[in-house]
């Protein structure tokens, strides 16, 4: 057992499912307050100084004052893939944009052919590296897509990446199969086409093997239209996928209506949503994965978080790390914009990245809150509160990070709150 006491500030959601409305700003405050945690899971939460009676066989770890939240929750990357798109800075800065550039064969073309020439070892060294750099920022769980093989042998490659990450290392990794992520070259013109050698060769392939729990699919200009995107999803709903979708990143093509009529668990993007969007979103119960470092890095509007939010639709907070649209893999500047450019409360901003991170990645009954029963997965921060994460950026202010109950990663040299 491990005893953690001396939590200055206790703060979480509480629930297992999507937090929406008001409810998104609803966390539980617990001053002096202590944890106790058992074979990976939390046993008691404790407040006002109480401690139970330990015996000798339990450790104890002084928090020394500090904050406590849930261990956040990236539910939206892309980790697996090879190279890096710097040389297309110049080219937006001179006016293309990311379709332009999607157009001449560079953007996510341009991932494809490096992660295809990738080794699957290479790619696993990458992306345990990258999942090291999330765990010292306070992540403990990450969604992450495929859709840069774009082929069956490719696509099986990058999940198995997953596979073995979620063996060896700390970061709990959730895998979703994203094939419809761009038409490869091989099928240039024939975007019905390459969803159809999805459907019929892939997507049962992945099933098969337990490869992925969703599937996703870019739902925009250039990428694929609402028939395409809609035969894509109902095709890995029959194999006993979870539906997610990007949608209305760019252009409101019809995308996070598809999500609300399908009941997707996620739509995401979602810059250029409107009411009607909106209105199947939350008559569809899907989560919102919004994705402020992609509009700041692309210089884009960012998404109508408080009117989401006004509109009862639960909203989670992302990465969205890439290698061409958000290569930043930092949660916590992803809160930042939130708080800043979203207009979230502190309240809300945490729980979307925990409560509804975890329900989005479909680990809401275990996963995204500190409660009794609950997987042991905190952080301890060098802060007094959330409104101290929120309002300062550019420091990294996580002092310890605790996974399913073990200390998993530790700062050195920060003074207590």
């Amino acid at each position: 057992m491990l005893l953690i006491k001396n939590i200055g500030l206790l703060q979480t959601p509480v629930g297992n499912t999507p937090a929406r409305g008001a409810a998104q700003g609803e966390n539980k405050k617990l001053r002096d307050a202590a944890l106790l945690l058992d074979d990976g899971v939390i046993k008691a939460v404790y407040e006002d100084g109480e401690l139970p009676f330990c015996g000798q066989d339990v450790r104890v770890l002084d928090a020394g004052g500090r904050l406590a939240t849930p261990g956040l929750i990236d539910a939206h990357t892309h980790l697996v893939f090879g190279g890096w798109r710097q040389h297309e800075v110049p080219l937006r800065l001179r006016g293309a944009s990311y379709l332009e550039i999607l157009r001449a064969g560079g953007g996510i073309l341009d991932t494809v052919r490096r992660t295809r020439e990738a080794t699957e070892d290479e790619l696993y060294e990458r992306s345990r590296a990258f999942l090291g750099e999330m765990l010292q920022n306070g992540v403990t769980a990450v969604e992450a897509k495929s859709g840069y093989g774009l082929n069956l042998d490719h696509e099986r490659k990058q999940l198995r990446v997953m596979r073995w990450l979620n063996i060896t290392q700390p970061v709990e990794v959730v895998p979703t199969f994203m094939g419809a992520h761009a038409v490869p070259e091989e099928f240039a013109g024939n975007a019905d086409g390459y969803i159809g050698y999805l459907c019929e060769k892939v997507l049962p392939a992945v099933a098969e093997e337990g490869l992925a729990l969703f599937a996703d699919v870019f739902c925009e200009d250039s990428a694929f239209g609402v028939a395409e995107s809609r035969r894509y999803l109902l095709a890995a709903q029959r194999l006993g996928l979870g539906l997610k979708i990007h949608a209305d990143e760019i252009e409101e093509l019809g995308g996070a209506a598809l999500a609300g009529e399908l009941g997707a668990v996620s739509a995401e993007h979602l810059i250029a949503t409107g009411e009607r969007g909106m209105a199947a979103l939350a008559k569809g119960g899907v989560t919102a994965v919004l994705l402020p470092q992609t509009s700041f890095y692309l210089n884009q509007p960012f998404a109508q978080a408080r009117r989401m939010i006004g509109l009862g639709i639960p909203v989670a907070v992302a990465s969205d790390f890439n290698p061409g649209s958000s290569p930043s893999l930092n949660l916590q500047l992803a809160m930042n914009l939130a708080y800043l450019r979203y207009g979230m409360t502190p309240e809300e901003v945490l729980t979307a990245v925990t409560r509804n991170a975890a329900c989005a990645a479909g680990m809401g009954e275990r996963a995204g809150t500190l409660e009794a029963g609950k997987q042991a997965d905190l952080v301890l921060w060098d802060a007094p509160d959330m409104e101290m994460l929120c309002y300062r950026f550019g420091s990294n202010q996580v002092h310890t990070v605790i996974k399913k109950g073990e200390t998993a990663y530790e700062s050195h040299g920060a003074a207590a709150i």
